[in-house]
C-alpha cells in the first residue's frame, strides 16, 4: 500500500498559521499537531486502500467529484477539514449532510426483446444498454443467449494450391455429393465458398524464371498470392461445377503465404459473401508450415512495410498487394477473426500439424484435424471440428473503451475462465458482465482522457454468435452547479477573493485560506518559515513563499509546514520502509489497515494465535505481533500454548505414570525422585467433569492392585500447569473368593479334558493345537504381528538393491487395522570399544534423510518415467507440499531426487503409489523429522499432497525407522528396509531391525527382532557397465558394453536381462537375456539387442517422446560381484548417435619399474569410422605428455603409452592425472574423461629393514609408531549436500594423533589449498560452493609429523537452487513490442533447464492491474522473450527466475513503461530462435507461440520443394536475418597427423562476408596477404570472479603487392595444419615444434612475479541507499602475505580520481557515502604485498536514486547484486590490409551479461605522439571486425576495446601491433625504444616442398609482450613475416593452433 500526502488541503493549517500574529504561535501549534494526529487517522483507517479522493488534492469541486466513486465535497463554508473526501470521512470532520455534494452513475436497458426460441438463429438479451459510470465505479448486467441447434451457417474452404497438394484437390473434387451431405447435416441454411492461395510472387518464395512464372509444374496454374474462387453460396451444383475448373500451382519454399490468404478472407466480408446472422466457418487446408510477419524472407525480397490490414481483392477476386506488404502477425490474424467471427479449422497433415497445434492455442476458438497425405479425411475432419466448436463457448466484449473494464461470471457469481460457460445448443443460457469504469489509465484520471477513450459502444457476445448485447458506456464526470454561481467578493473572504463552493479564491496578491495574507507585506519576513528550534528557513528543504508558506524542493520526499519530515527516514523493518505496510507520513509510519508498531512490523489480527478450540493461545499466553508469547511452562507446548502431546498417544497416554505416580504413589514412577519430576499437580475429587467439558477423560488398569482409576484433563486458564482431577475411589474387584473354588474346580476339569481332546486328534498338527490353545480365555494371545524370519544372510555380491523387503506377517483374528512401527540399525555386530563406535558424528553436519511416503493415488507407467507429463506435475506437486511442511527443521534444504514407485507385498495397498524423495538436513534433525513425518502421515496429507496414513519411512546414513500397515484382512506386508551398504563397511557387518510398537490396532509384538548379515566375500572379478546410460540408433544394431575389473585372473561369468521402460518389446527392440561368459585376461564383452524401425503408422503417431528400456546385471558367478553401474538405461533415437570413449578405470596404479606405463581407454562398438581423441595430463603442462588416440572402426579398447623416463622429476607420491578432451565428430567423451594414475616405489624391498626405519618408513605390520605414518586406506568422499563433502578412510597402522584433509577447487592450485584438522577417520567439510568440483586428499600425523598422503579424491558437490538471472535488458521495438533479454544467473549451482517470465500490469503503486502472464521457455539457451500487443503506455514489472535440476531460483524483476523508452526500427527482423508471446485480449495469450526458425524449416517427408542444408548465410545491411538458400555444398577438408612430440590438426573451411566494394580491398593474382595466426589456450588457473581464458595471437605483416577490389566479397580460409616426421631426423617438423615448446616457455615466464598478489576476485557492490554503497572482494591469490588493500573510484564520465587505503588484510570491504545517485562509477581494486601491488580488479556500477522506484535499476536497500557489466571481448586479431591499414576483429565477450549494444575502439600510439582516435562499433555478432585506416609503418600501436550493455561498458582488452615494412626479405626489428621485455627465436628457413608448405617466408621473427588490461592479463604476440608470392586471385588466411 502507498499512501500520498501533501494536498492543498493538507495546507490549510499551515495558512491559518501563517495569516496570525507571532504572539498566537503557541495556540496554533497545539491546534496544528491535533490536525496531524487526524490525519493519521484518516489515513490509518483505509481499509487497506489508497484514499485517492484524497489523495488526488482536488482544487475545486468539479475536480473533486471526477477523482472516482465515493468521493464528496463540503461546500459548507465553515467547515475546517479537508473539502474533498470520501463521503463517511467528511462527516466525520464536521460537515453538514445538506453540504455534502456527491457524484452517482446510472445504467438502464434500451431495448429487451425475449429470445424466441422458435427463430433457429443466434439471439442475445437485452440487445441495447446505456451505462454511464463514475471513475472506479462498477455495474453488474444480466445477459441471456441462445444458439439454435442448427443455425444458419457459412463454410468457407481455403486450400493450399502449392504442387505437392495436387492429389487432396482431386480429392476434394470427387466430393461433391458426400460434402452437400455434410453441410446439410451441419445446417438447414448454409452456403460454401472456395478461395486459394499459395505464396508472394517474388523471390525468394517463387522461381521468377519466365518459364517458372507461366508454368511452374507441368499442367499447372502461375503462381499468385490469394484467390477468393467461388463466393459463398448455397447452390452447391455451382459450387461442384466451378470446383473442377481449378488446377495446381507451384512455389520454392516450403512455408507457405496461407496468412495473406486468411486475412483477405476476414476482411474482404462483401466479396466472400460472409452473412451477418450465421455462423463463420473457415476451413485452412495446408500441408506446409507459413510465413509470418519479419520472419526474414521478406527482408531478402525487400518487403518492409507492414500489412495494413484492408481489403485488396481485384474483380477477379486476386489479392493486389502482396508483393507489395509484408504478411500479417499472428496477433493480427486473432484480432481480425475475431473481430469478423470467424472460426478457423486448421485441416493439415503429420508434416506441419505440430505448428499448428501451437498456433491454434491463440486463437479463442479454433481446432486443428490431421488430415491424411491426399486430404481423403477432409470432411471427417471439417464434421469433427464443428461439433468440437459447438461444445465450446467464451465471450467476449469487442470495440471495449480504453476506459472501461469488463468480467464475465456464471450466474452464481464465480468469475468464469475461458471455456468455463456450457451453454446448450437448442436451450437458453445465463452469465453476468461486471463492467467497470478504470479510475486512471496509465497514471491519468479518465476524465482527463481523449472522449473517443472513455465512451463508446461495445458489443458483448459469445465467440460463435454474431448478434450481441450493445452497450453505450461513458465514463461520468460530473461538474458542480454551485461553481456556476460565485459570491464575488465576500465578506468571509475579506473582500479579497470569491467564495465559490464554501472555499475562498483570492484576488491577486492576496494569499491565505480567507485571502487575508498580503503577499507583498509578508515577502520579506523570512522567520515566518521558521518553526521552533529551526534555524533555516523551510529547514534549508525548500523555499520561503509569502505569508510563511513552504515550497518543498521535492514534494515527494520532504513535507510538513516548514519541510521538517523526510519521508524516506521512517523507522524500517526487514529492510523496509514502515515494513512496505504503510506510509511514511510526517516522521511517522502511517499503517494500513491491520497493521501497527512503529514500522508496522505487526499485524492486529490473531488469526496466527487461535488454538484448536478457537481461543487464543490457549489462555497461556498473549498474541503480540500475531505470535503467540506463553508463559513459562514445564510442559511442551503447541505454537498456540496448547500441551504438545505426541498425536499418536494423546493426552492421557501422555499423562498415565505421573497421574498414578501421585494420586497413588504406584506404576513406574512410584519412586519420589522419579514422580517429582512430573510437571503437574493431582487433585482427588469425588466426581468428575463431564467429558464435553475437559481436553480428555481417562481410565487405567494399575497392575499394582488389579484396580481400576479415572481421570480428566484439562487446561487451566489461571495456571501455567494442566489440571488433573482423579477420582477418590478406585474400582477394585470384590475381596471374598471362596465360592469361586467349585467354580474353579470345575473349570480345571474341563480344561483337562479339552486339552486330552486336542491332543488326542491334534497331535500331528502344531497349527491344530495352537488353534485349541487359542480357544481358551486363558491360552488366548489375541492379534499378533512380528517378523516372519529370524535372520538373513547374504552375500554382498548378490545384492543389487539398497533395501531389502523383509516380510511381517499377522496371526489372529483379521478384523480391523493394524499399524506397526519399526526401526533399524546399522553395524550392531560392533563392540562398544570399536574405533568406528567412538567415532562420534558431528550433530551438526548435514547429510541425506531419504524418505518414503505412500500418496493416495494409484501407480500407472508414466510415473517411472522421470521426464513425463505426469511425473513432472506430480514431482513439482511433491516438493512444493514437502518443503512448506519440512521448512520448520532448522537447516533443512529443500527436497530432491523424487521418484515413484510401487511395492508388492502391501496388501490392499499395492497399487498405490510410493514416493521416494531426500531431505537434507542437519544430522541431529532425525527425531524432529520422525515426529514432523508422523505428524503430517496420520493426518493423511502434506498441505495439499494427500497421504496414505500408516506407511512411512526415514533414514540416516546409519538408522532409520518407519512404519507399515496391516489392512483389514491382510495377514503379510513387506518393510522395505534400508542396507546401508558402503565402501568401508566391515567384512561382515549384521543390521538389527526391531518392531517397535502398535501405536494404532489391537495386535501384540510376537517376533520383534530380526538380524540380516551382509558378508564382503573375497571378490576375483567385478562387473559393470561402462556407463549409466547409452543411446543407440534404430539404423544400428545395439551392443551394450560390459566391462571386468579383474582382482584374480580367471574364468567369470553374469547373467543380463531387458527390461521396458517408455519403449516396447517387439515394437521397439527385441527383448533378450541371458549370460555373458569370460576368459582369462577379457575384460570387455557386449550384450547384442535388435533394435526395430517405426512402421508407417507408429511414425505418423510419434508423440516425440524419448523410448528407452533398461538393461540389468544379475547373479555374478565364480567369485564375481558388481560394481558401479550395474544396470543402464538404453536411448533409441533416429538419428546416428556417437561413439563414446572414456578411461577404462577411474584411477590406477602402476609400479616405476615397469618398462613403460599403459593406461586403457575404451569406446563403443559399431562405429564404422575411425574415431579419434586426444590426450594430455592435466597438471603438468608438457607436450610429451599428451597425444592421439585413434581407434579403427570397430575397435574398442587402445592404450596410452607412456615412457617413465619422460616422467624422471616428477614427485612419485604425487599422482598423475590424464585427460581425455577434443573429441572427433563422430564421437564424445564419456564419465570418466579424467583417470588418477599413482606410481609406486618397488625397491625398498631391496633396502634394508633399519635403513627403511631411518628413513621414516613404518611396516604395515607395525602396531606401535616407528616414523612416518603410511597414507590412509579407501578414502571415499560423497556429497552430503550443496556445501558439505563427506569423508571416509581407514585408518593406517600405527597410532594416529589426528588426521589433515587438504582441499581445494578444482583448477586451483594445490598449494593453496585449506586444511581441516579432525581425530577421527572421518570429516565433513562444509561451506563449500555448490555444484563445484573439489579435490582432496587425506594424511595421518604422529609426533614425527604428517604422514604420507593417500591418493587424490575427487567429488562434486550437489547441486542448490539456482540464483536470480542477471539484470534484465529491454530492447524497445515499439510503444507496444519489446524485447526483454537477461543474462544467465550468476551462481547457477547447477545446469539451468529452463527460464520463466512473469509480466503484469501494475498501477503507480506497484500493485497488479490485471492477472500476471506467464512464459515457460523450457531451452536454457534462449535468454530473450520478444512480447507483442502490450498495452499502449501500460507499466509492466516483469520478473525472470531460472530452474535447475533443484527447483526455482529468486526472481529478478524490473519495471518499464515502453511509452517513455525510445524505439527502435520496426524493419528489424526478428532475431531466430526467440521465443514471441502476444500480450493482447488477456489471458489466452499466456505462453509463447513457437520459435520463429521452426518455420524455416521444410518437413523431411514434405513433397514440396525444400530447403537444402547446406549452411550459407548472406547478410543484409539494417538486420542480422539469415536465411538458408540453395547453394553447392561449403568445402570442408580435415586431416590429422601424428608429429615428433606434439599433435597438430589440420581443417579448412571457406566462409563468405558482404559488405560494400571500397571498404574491404583484397590481393591480386599478382601478389597476396597471407596471414597465419597461432593461438595459445591455456586453462584459467582460478575459478573465482569473471576471469575467462585469453586467446593470444601472432599475425604475419603484409606483403607487397597490389590490391583490386572484389566488389564486395572476401574469402577467406582458416587453416590448422601439421606435419609428422620421425624423432630421429631433424625436419621443420620439428623445428615448428621446438619453436612452438619455446613460445610455450616464453609465456609461462612471462607470469607475474611470484610474489605479488594476483587479482581480487568477486567484486560484489551492496547498495546501502541512494548515495551509498559497500564494496566487497575476496581475497586473491599470493604466495605471500597480503598487507593490504587499495580501493579506487571516480565517475565514469571522468573527475577527481579517489582513493580509499585498506591496512588491515583481514578486512575485504568498504563503505562509501559519498556517491551521487544516477551516475555510473568506475572501481578498482587490488592487492599489495612485500613485493608489491597486484593488478587491479574493476568494476562499474550505478546506484539510481530513489526518486524514480520503477526503475529497474533501482536496488532494494541492503540488496547485494554482482557486477553485470559484460566481461572483455575476445582476444584480438589484426590482419595487415596495406602498409597504412589493418582489419581488427574480435569475439563476442564470453559473458556478455545482456544484450551488446555495440563497442567502444580507441586507438593510440604507444610510446606517444598523434591523437587518441575512437571508432564507435554496433552490433551483437558472434564475431565483429573493423577495418582502421591512416596507420603509419614500423610505429608501435595500442588497441583498446570495450563492450557496452544496457549496464554500462565492461573491461577494455588490449592489443599491441606494429604494421613492419618489407624489404625484399629483410626482417625489421622491433622498435628499439620499447621498455618490455622481448625474446626473438626463429622459425625454419626453409620447408619440404613434398609438405605443400608455399606459405612459409624465408624467415620469421616473433616476439612476445605484456600488458596490463582491467582485470586480466592480455598477451600479444606480433610477427613480421616476408613470404615468396602465392598464386590465385584471392587471399589466404592460416590459423595454427597449439594446446596447452
Amino acid at each position: 500500500m502507498r499512501i500520498r500526502s501533501g494536498s492543498d488541503e493538507d495546507q490549510i493549517w499551515i495558512r491559518r498559521f501563517c495569516s496570525v500574529s507571532r504572539e498566537a504561535m503557541a495556540g496554533w501549534m497545539l491546534r496544528l499537531s491535533a490536525a496531524v494526529c487526524l490525519l493519521l487517522i484518516r489515513l490509518n483507517g483505509c481499509d487497506a486502500e489508497e484514499n485517492y479522493c484524497f489523495a488526488s488534492r482536488a482544487s475545486n469541486c468539479s475536480q473533486c467529484l471526477q477523482t472516482g466513486k465515493g468521493c464528496a465535497y463540503c461546500s459548507d463554508e465553515v467547515f475546517s477539514g479537508p473539502r474533498c473526501d470520501l463521503y463517511e470521512n467528511i462527516l466525520a470532520f464536521g460537515c453538514r449532510k445538506s453540504a455534502i455534494i456527491t457524484g452517482k452513475g446510472s445504467m438502464s436497458v434500451d431495448q429487451n426483446q425475449k429470445i424466441q426460441m422458435s427463430l433457429q438463429q443466434s439471439q442475445v438479451s437485452p440487445q441495447q444498454v446505456s451505462v454511464s459510470l463514475l471513475p472506479g465505479e462498477e455495474k453488474l448486467l444480466d445477459v441471456e443467449v441462445f444458439a439454435p441447434t442448427k443455425g444458419p451457417l457459412d463454410l468457407y474452404i481455403l486450400m493450399d494450391f502449392s504442387n505437392s497438394m495436387a492429389d487432396d484437390l482431386s480429392n476434394l473434387k470427387k466430393m461433391g455429393k458426400e460434402l452437400a451431405k455434410l453441410v446439410e447435416q451441419l445446417s438447414n441454411d448454409y452456403t460454401i465458398g472456395f478461395g486459394k492461395f499459395v505464396d508472394k510472387v517474388i523471390e525468394p518464395q517463387t522461381d521468377m524464371r519466365p518459364l517458372k512464372l507461366k508454368e511452374p509444374w507441368p499442367q499447372s496454374d502461375a503462381p499468385f498470392s490469394f484467390q477468393n474462387v467461388i463466393k459463398l453460396t448455397s447452390d452447391l451444383n455451382i459450387f461442384q461445377k466451378e470446383l473442377q475448373k481449378e488446377r495446381i500451382s507451384g512455389n520454392l519454399d516450403a512455408p507457405e503465404g496461407g496468412f495473406d490468404a486468411i486475412l483477405q478472407a476476414a476482411v474482404c466480408g462483401e466479396k466472400i459473401g460472409w452473412r451477418e446472422h450465421s455462423t463463420h466457418l473457415l476451413v485452412f487446408s495446408t500441408e506446409s508450415a507459413f510465413h509470418y510477419e519479419a520472419d526474414g524472407v521478406n527482408v531478402l525480397s525487400g518487403i518492409l512495410p507492414r500489412n495494413d490490414e484492408q481489403c485488396h481483392l481485384d474483380d477477379q477476386g486476386r489479392y493486389t498487394r502482396a508483393t507489395s506488404q509484408d504478411y500479417p502477425s499472428i496477433p493480427t490474424l486473432v484480432r481480425l477473426l475475431g473481430k469478423h467471427n470467424i472460426i478457423p479449422i486448421f485441416a493439415v497433415t503429420t508434416h506441419s500439424y505440430s505448428h499448428y497445434e501451437k498456433l491454434e492455442k491463440y486463437f479463442p476458438i479454433a481446432e486443428v484435424g490431421l488430415l491424411q497425405d491426399d486430404s481423403s479425411n477432409i470432411l471427417q475432419v471439417m464434421e469433427e471440428a464443428f461439433k468440437s466448436i459447438r461444445s465450446k463457448m467464451s465471450i467476449r466484449a469487442e470495440e471495449r473503451p480504453k476506459a472501461f473494464e469488463t468480467q464475465f461470471l456464471s450466474t452464481s457469481g464465480q468469475v468464469a475462465e475461458y471455456g468455463d460457460f456450457q451453454f446448450t445448443p437448442g436451450m437458453i443460457g445465463k452469465f453476468k458482465m461486471l463492467l467497470k469504469a478504470q479510475r486512471t489509465v496509465d497514471k491519468e484520471p479518465v476524465c482527463q482522457m481523449d472522449p473517443s477513450d472513455k465512451e463508446g459502444t461495445m458489443r458483448v457476445k459469445p465467440t460463435t454468435f454474431n448478434p450481441a448485447v450493445s452497450v453505450r458506456a461513458s465514463v461520468l464526470c460530473p461538474t458542480c452547479s454551485c461553481e456556476q454561481n460565485p459570491t464575488q467578493n465576500s465578506e468571509r473572504c475579506h473582500k479579497n477573493g470569491d467564495l465559490v463552493c464554501g472555499k475562498c479564491q483570492c484576488h491577486g496578491g492576496w494569499l491565505g485560506n480567507f485571502c487575508n495574507c498580503s503577499a507583498a507585506d509578508s515577502a520579506l519576513d523570512a522567520n515566518q518559515c521558521m518553526g521552533p528550534g529551526m534555524t533555516q528557513p523551510c529547514s534549508g528543504r525548500g523555499d520561503c513563499q509569502p505569508c510563511g508558506t513552504c515550497a518543498c524542493y521535492n514534494p515527494e520526499q520532504f513535507e510538513g509546514p516548514f519541510c521538517q519530515y523526510d519521508r524516506t527516514q521512517c523507522q524500517r523493518h526487514g529492510g523496509f520502509l514502515c515494513n512496505d505496510r504503510g506510509s511514511c507520513v510526517m516522521g511517522r509510519c502511517a499503517c494500513a489497515e491491520g497493521w501497527e508498531g512503529d514500522a508496522c512490523e505487526c499485524t492486529k489480527s490473531n488469526q496466527t494465535c487461535v488454538d484448536s478450540k478457537g481461543g487464543i493461545c490457549s489462555g497461556r499466553g498473549s498474541c503480540v505481533c500475531g505470535r503467540c508469547v506463553c508463559l513459562d511452562s514445564s510442559t511442551e507446548l503447541t505454537l498456540t500454548c496448547e500441551p504438545n502431546f505426541q498425536f499418536q498417544l494423546g493426552a492421557c497416554e501422555a499423562t498415565k505414570r505421573c497421574a498414578q505416580c501421585k494420586a497413588w504413589k504406584t506404576g513406574e514412577l512410584k519412586d519420589k525422585a522419579k514422580c517429582d519430576k512430573c510437571g503437574f499437580k493431582v487433585e482427588l475429587v469425588d466426581e468428575l467433569k463431564e467429558s464435553q467439558k475437559v481436553m480428555d477423560s481417562c481410565n487405567f488398569h494399575d497392575e499394582d492392585d488389579d484396580c481400576k482409576f479415572r481421570y480428566t484433563v484439562e487446561n487451566q486458564l489461571s495456571s501455567k500447569e494442566l489440571l488433573i482431577q482423579m477420582l477418590k475411589e478406585k474400582e477394585c474387584p470384590p475381596g471374598g473368593l471362596l465360592w469361586l473354588l467349585p467354580l474353579l474346580l470345575f473349570l480345571l476339569l474341563l480344561l483337562a479334558l479339552l486339552l486330552l481332546c486336542c491332543w488326542k486328534y491334534c497331535a500331528c498338527c502344531a497349527s491344530c493345537w495352537q488353534s485349541c490353545l487359542a480357544l481358551l480365555p486363558c491360552c488366548r494371545r489375541g492379534r499378533m504381528v512380528g517378523f516372519k524370519e529370524d535372520e538373513y544372510f547374504f552375500h554382498q555380491s548378490s545384492i543389487t538393491s539398497g533395501h531389502l523387503d523383509t516380510p511381517m506377517v499377522r496371526t489372529g483374528p483379521l478384523k480391523g487395522p493394524d499399524v506397526v512401527r519399526w526401526k533399524v540399525t546399522d553395524n550392531v555386530h560392533r563392540e562398544p570399544d570399536h574405533p568406528a563406535a567412538l567415532a562420534t558424528p558431528n550433530s551438526q553436519e548435514t547429510i541425506n534423510f531419504p524418505i518414503s511416503l505412500r500418496l493416495n493415488r494409484t501407480f500407472n507407467e508414466s510415473l517411472s518415467w522421470g521426464e513425463s507429463v505426469e511425473g513432472e506435475q506430480l514431482s513439482r506437486e511433491v516438493s512444493e507440499n514437502l518443503n512448506e511442511v519440512y521448512k520448520q527443521i532448522p537447516g533443512a534444504h529443500k527436497v530432491k531426487e523424487t521418484s515413484f514407485r510401487t511395492q508388492m507385498n502391501s496388501g490392499k495397498r499395492k497399487d498405490y503409489t510410493i514416493v521416494d524423495t531426500v531431505l537434507s538436513a542437519p544430522r541431529c534433525s532425525f527425531k524432529d523429522i520422525i515426529k514432523l513425518t508422523e505428524k503430517n502421515v496420520q493426518s493423511g496429507s502434506f498441505r495439499d499432497l494427500k497421504v496414505v496414513p500408516g506407511y512411512y519411512t526415514v533414514a540416516t546414513d546409519r538408522e532409520a525407522a518407519g512404519a507399515v500397515e496391516f489392512q483389514e484382512g491382510v495377514e503379510l506386508v513387506d518393510v522395505h528396509v534400508p542396507l546401508f551398504t558402503k565402501e568401508q563397511d566391515d567384512d561382515k557387518k549384521t543390521l538389527l531391525v526391531e518392531a517397535t510398537d502398535v501405536p494404532l490396532g489391537i495386535a501384540g509384538i510376537g517376533k520383534r527382532l530380526v538380524n540380516i548379515t551382509i558378508v564382503k566375500e573375497h571378490v576375483s572379478s567385478i562387473f559393470s557397465f561402462l556407463q549409466p546410460a547409452f543411446s543407440c540408433s534404430r539404423l544400428d544394431r545395439a551392443n551394450i558394453p560390459v566391462i571386468r575389473d579383474i582382482m584374480e585372473d580367471g574364468h567369470a561369468k553374469v547373467s543380463y536381462s531387458t527390461r521396458d521402460l517408455t519403449a516396447k518389446n517387439n515394437k521397439d527392440y527385441v527383448a533378450t537375456e541371458g549370460e555373458l561368459t569370460f576368459g582369462p585376461g577379457e575384460t570387455q564383452n557386449f550384450i547384442p539387442v535388435h533394435l526395430l524401425e517405426l512402421n508407417e503408422r507408429d511414425g505418423l503417431m510419434d508423440d516425440g517422446r524419448l523410448r528407452q528400456f533398461a538393461v540389468d546385471l544379475s547373479n555374478p558367478r565364480q567369485g564375481a560381484k558388481l560394481g558401479r553401474h550395474p544396470r543402464t538405461t538404453v536411448t533409441i533415437t533416429d538419428n546416428p548417435v556417437p561413439s563414446v570413449v572414456m578411461f577404462k578405470r577411474t584411477a590406477q596404479t602402476v609400479s616405476s619399474s615397469d618398462h613403460v606405463y599403459t593406461i586403457p581407454v575404451v569406446c563403443t562398438p559399431d562405429h564404422k569410422d575411425p574415431v579419434t581423441v586426444k590426450w594430455r595430463a592435466k597438471a603438468l603442462q608438457r607436450p610429451d605428455l599428451s597425444g592421439l588416440l585413434k581407434f579403427g572402426p570397430g575397435e574398442t579398447e587402445k592404450n596410452i603409452v607412456i615412457d617413465p623416463e619422460v616422467l624422471r622429476g616428477h614427485v612419485q607420491q604425487k599422482p598423475l592425472q590424464l585427460e581425455l578432451f577434443d573429441p572427433g565428430n563422430n564421437a564424445s567423451v564419456g564419465e570418466r574423461k579424467t583417470t588418477l594414475v599413482t606410481i609406486t616405489e618397488n625397491e625398498m624391498s631391496q633396502i634394508p629393514q633399519q635403513a627403511l626405519q631411518q628413513m621414516g618408513y613404518v611396516s604395515p605390520k607395525a602396531t606401535s609408531p616407528g616414523g612416518y605414518l603410511l597414507s590412509p586406506e579407501n578414502v571415499t568422499a560423497r556429497a552430503t549436500g550443496p556445501r558439505n563433502i563427506h569423508l571416509n578412510w581407514e585408518p593406517p597402522p600405527g597410532n594416529p594423533m589426528g588426521y589433515k584433509v587438504k582441499y581445494w577447487i578444482y583448477g586451483d592450485q594445490e598449494k593453496d589449498a585449506d586444511i581441516l584438522e579432525v581425530k577421527s577417520p572421518q570429516a565433513e567439510l562444509t561451506n563449500l560452493y555448490p555444484y563445484c568440483d573439489y579435490e582432496m586428499k587425506v594424511c595421518a600425523y604422529n609426533a614425527f609429523g604428517d604422514g604420507y598422503e593417500s591418493s587424490m579424491v575427487p567429488c562434486q558437490t550437489l547441486e542448490d537452487v539456482p540464483g536470480e538471472p542477471g539484470r534484465l535488458a529491454f530492447n524497445v521495438i515499439s510503444p507496444t513490442v519489446t524485447q526483454v533479454s537477461w543474462a544467465e544467473p550468476a551462481e547457477t549451482n547447477g545446469v539451468i533447464t529452463a527460464y520463466e517470465v512473469l509480466y503484469t500490469p501494475i498501477n503507480d503503486d506497484q500493485k497488479p492491474v490485471a492477472a500476471a502472464k506467464k512464459v515457460m521457455i523450457d531451452n536454457p539457451k534462449k535468454r530473450m522473450l520478444l512480447i507483442e500487443n502490450l498495452q499502449i503506455a501500460q507499466t509492466y514489472q516483469y520478473k525472470v527466475r531460472a530452474q535447475n535440476k533443484m527447483g526455482w531460483g529468486p526472481f529478478r524483476d524490473a519495471t518499464i513503461n515502453l511509452a517513455s523508452q525510445p524505439t527502435r526500427p520496426l524493419s528489424i527482423p526478428i532475431i531466430p530462435d526467440v521465443p514471441i508471446v502476444d500480450a493482447e485480449e488477456g489471458e489466452e495469450y499466456d505462453r509463447f507461440l513457437m520459435y520463429s526458425s521452426e518455420m524455416l524449416r521444410s518437413p523431411s517427408s514434405s513433397k514440396a520443394p525444400s530447403v537444402s542444408g547446406d549452411d550459407h548465410s548472406f547478410l543484409l545491411h539494417g538486420g542480422s536475418t539469415t536465411h538458408n538458400l540453395s547453394s553447392s555444398p561449403m568445402s570442408t577438408l580435415s586431416s590429422a597427423y601424428r608429429g615428433a612430440g606434439a599433435s597438430f590438426t589440420t581443417d579448412t573451411s571457406t566462409t563468405y562476408y558482404s559488405g560494400s566494394g571500397s571498404a574491404i580491398r583484397q590481393v591480386g593474382v599478382a601478389g597476396g596477404a597471407h596471414t597465419t595466426e597461432v593461438v595459445m589456450r591455456r586453462r584459467p588457473e582460478s575459478r573465482g570472479g569473471v576471469e575467462e581464458n585469453i586467446r593470444d595471437s601472432i599475425v604475419m605483416g603484409d606483403a607487397p603487392g597490389g590490391f583490386v577490389d572484389f566488389g564486395g566479397f572476401m574469402q577467406s580460409s582458416q587453416s590448422r595444419f601439421g606435419f609428422s616426421q620421425s624423432a630421429a631426423v631433424r625436419g621443420p617438423a620439428r623445428d615448428v615444434s621446438e619453436a612452438l615448446f619455446s613460445l610455450d616457455r616464453v609465456l609461462q615466464e612471462a607470469r607475474v612475479s611470484p610474489g605479488v598478489p594476483d587479482t581480487p576476485s568477486r567484486l560484489v557492490f551492496s547498495a546501502l541507499g541512494p548515495t551509498a554503497l559497500r564494496v566487497s572482494w575476496q581475497e586473491p591469490l599470493c604466495e605471500k602475505p597480503v598487507l593490504s588493500y587499495c580501493v579506487l573510484y571516480q565517475l565514469l564520465s571522468g573527475g577527481e580520481l579517489k582513493r580509499i587505503n585498506v591496512t588491515d588484510p583481514a578486512e575485504n570491504s568498504v563503505v562509501i557515502h559519498d556517491l551521487l545517485p544516477n551516475h555510473s562509477y568506475l572501481f578498482k581494486v587490488k592487492a599489495q604485498s612485500e613485493e608489491g601491488w597486484g593488478p587491479e580488479r574493476e568494476g562499474v556500477i550505478t546506484i539510481e536514486s530513489a526518486v524514480d522506484p520503477s526503475s529497474p535499476l533501482s536496488p532494494v536497500p541492503g540488496s547485494s547484486f554482482t557486477l553485470s557489466t559484460p566481461s572483455a571481448p575476445g582476444p584480438l586479431v589484426f590482419t595487415a590490409l596495406s602498409p597504412e591499414s589493418l582489419q581488427l576483429s574480435w569475439e563476442k565477450p564470453r559473458q556478455p551479461n545482456g544484450r551488446i549494444l555495440g563497442y567502444v575502439v580507441s586507438c593510440e600510439q604507444l610510446h606517444g605522439g598523434g591523437d587518441l582516435r575512437s571508432f564507435q562499433v554496433s552490433g551483437d555478432s558472434a564475431e565483429t571486425s573493423l577495418t582502421v585506416p591512416d596507420l603509419t609503418e614500423n610505429i608501435p600501436y595500442k588497441f583498446k576495446v570495450q563492450a557496452r550493455t544496457t549496464e554500462g561498458f565492461g573491461p577494455e582488452r588490449e592489443g599491441i601491433i606494429t604494421i613492419e615494412s618489407q624489404d625484399g626479405g629483410a626482417l625489421s626489428q622491433f622498435s628499439s625504444q620499447s621498455a618490455v621485455r622481448r625474446e626473438v627465436f626463429h622459425m625454419p628457413a626453409e620447408v619440404d616442398p613434398a609438405l605443400s608448405d608455399a606459405f612459409f617466408s624465408d624467415g620469421m621473427m616473433m616476439t612476445t609482450r605484456h600488458t596490463e588490461a582491467g582485470a586480466m592479463v592480455t598477451r600479444q604476440i606480433t610477427r613480421g613475416v616476408v613470404q615468396r608470392s602465392v598464386t590465385g586471385a584471392a587471399s589466404v588466411t592460416r590459423k595454427m593452433t597449439y594446446e596447452s
